[in-house]
């Protein structure tokens, strides 16, 4: 919640006016309510668990989803904003043995476009979060041309909190390190801050 709060006020203070009111008015729908929700920081950071809270959250998800007409966009939305981590996987472990597959499955087959982006975002990067940074660091640089923001950002906001475990995720899945990635994608003063934000002088 502090590393969100300090993100939103950094946004108040460069562009005049808070995060939250531009997210409502640039967005709509259920893409919307889930935005302006990860904004509020209000999701339990505790990492407590209980395991019949989980059950009854993974009932909830598939009552909201594939056990009805129509898709019930504020359970998903509640539950993943709000339950902590630790809580969210055992759900999503719990999730999966009522249904007999993935909570991933259920986001792709209920929501689309930009709502599918954003829980899909979510559950990824709560199930395992370097290695989500980690492809999100190798779209930013593969292919033709550089996502220069991205990258930027991406180095930024993650190289004090868990760059180290974002940098073994990243070999572990495209078999080369990240400090590769970078000295192949860029050069000059650019490439060596880079590599110095990742720890690889």
């Amino acid at each position: 919640i502090v590393y969100i709060a300090c993100n939103l006020i950094f946004f108040f203070i460069v562009y005049f006016r808070p995060l939250e009111e531009d997210l409502r008015s640039d967005t709509s729908g259920t893409f919307k309510r889930l935005m302006v929700s990860l904004c509020t920081a209000n999701r339990d950071e505790s990492m407590v668990t209980d395991i019949h809270e989980a059950q009854a959250d993974a009932q909830a998800l598939l009552e909201a989803g594939e056990l009805r007409l129509g898709t019930d966009e504020s359970t998903f939305n509640a539950i993943l904003c709000q339950r902590n981590y630790a809580q969210l996987q055992l759900i999503f472990q719990q999730y999966a043995q009522l249904s007999g597959h993935d909570i991933e499955d259920t986001v792709k087959s209920e929501f689309s476009g930009d709502s599918e982006d954003g829980f899909l975002a979510v559950v990824r990067s709560i199930k395992d979060q370097p290695t989500f940074f980690a492809k999100q660091l190798n779209k930013s640089i593969s292919g033709m041309g550089t996502n220069d923001q991205q990258l930027i950002r991406l180095v930024v906001t993650r190289c004090e909190i868990d760059m180290g475990d974002i940098k073994r995720a990243y070999e572990t899945k495209y078999g080369e390190s990240l400090r590769e990635a970078i000295k192949d994608d860029t050069s000059g003063d650019y490439e060596k801050c880079l590599l110095a934000l990742i720890g690889e002088y």
